[in-house]
Formats: C-alpha cells, sequence, structure tokens
C-alpha cells in the first residue's frame, strides 16, 4: 500500500498523536470540573443565604481559595479545549479560523485571570469580624 492508493495518501493524514492528548485533556479537566463545581455548590449551600460577610470569609480561607482558583483555571482550560474542536472542525478560511482561535485563546486565558485577580483580591482584603467578633 504504497502512496499510489488511496489509503497511502490518507496515511500522512490525521492528529499525529495529538487528538489523544487533547481528548484526554478534555476528559481530565472534566472529571476536574465535576469534583471542583460540586465541592462548590455543596460549600455555597452549607453558607447562611444572603450573608456577604460569611461568604467572604469562607472565600478567603488560603485552602478555599486555592481549590476556587483550581477551579477557574479547570473550567477556563475546558472551555477552551472544547471551543478549539467546534472551531477547528466548523470555521471554514485560514485567516478567519485563526482569528477565532487567537480570540478563543485571548478569552480564555483573560477570564481566566480576571477570576484569579477577584479570588486573589477577596483573600488579601481585610475581612469584617463574623458574628460574635474577635
Amino acid at each position: 500500500m504504497g502512496s499510489g492508493t488511496r489509503l497511502g495518501k490518507v496515511r500522512g493524514l490525521g492528529s499525529s498523536g495529538h487528538g489523544s492528548q487533547h481528548w484526554l485533556q478534555q476528559r481530565l479537566t472534566a472529571l476536574g470540573n465535576v469534583l471542583l463545581v460540586t465541592w462548590f455548590v455543596v460549600s455555597l449551600v452549607r453558607l447562611p443565604l444572603g450573608d456577604h460577610g460569611a461568604v467572604a470569609r469562607w472565600a478567603s480561607n488560603p485552602t478555599v481559595a486555592l481549590a476556587l482558583i483550581l477551579m477557574v483555571v479547570s473550567v477556563f482550560w475546558h472551555l477552551r479545549l472544547g471551543l478549539q474542536v467546534l472551531i477547528e472542525d466548523y470555521v471554514h478560511g485560514e485567516a478567519a479560523r485563526l482569528l477565532a482561535l487567537v480570540l478563543l485563546n485571548f478569552y480564555a486565558i483573560g477570564g481566566a485571570a480576571y477570576g484569579i485577580f477577584a479570588i486573589v483580591r477577596i483573600v488579601l482584603a481585610p475581612v469584617a469580624p463574623g458574628p460574635g467578633g474577635m
């Protein structure tokens, strides 16, 4: 089956090993999202309703902040991987595809950076004492 047959012409094409890595990254970020978003929702449900101070005190805990940062990074990374596949499959024209991928990367990196900045700002801000004072 040399390069003269149809199969031979197709053999040189394909993902070259990158498709399986992309697939695995999507599955791992999806698993991370399930775990982290579940933790996030359960944690918020356990907090007092409408108490901004309680949420701020909870989010200012360094362990919680680290988990929130991991969640933000995982969500935006997963978003980027999924939309990249859509763009590569459905955007026609090399220039339009390149522009869409560049905009996607700016959006994903910018959104994750903004989320991380917001979490760090909460952690470093002085937090009012809870009920009972300190």
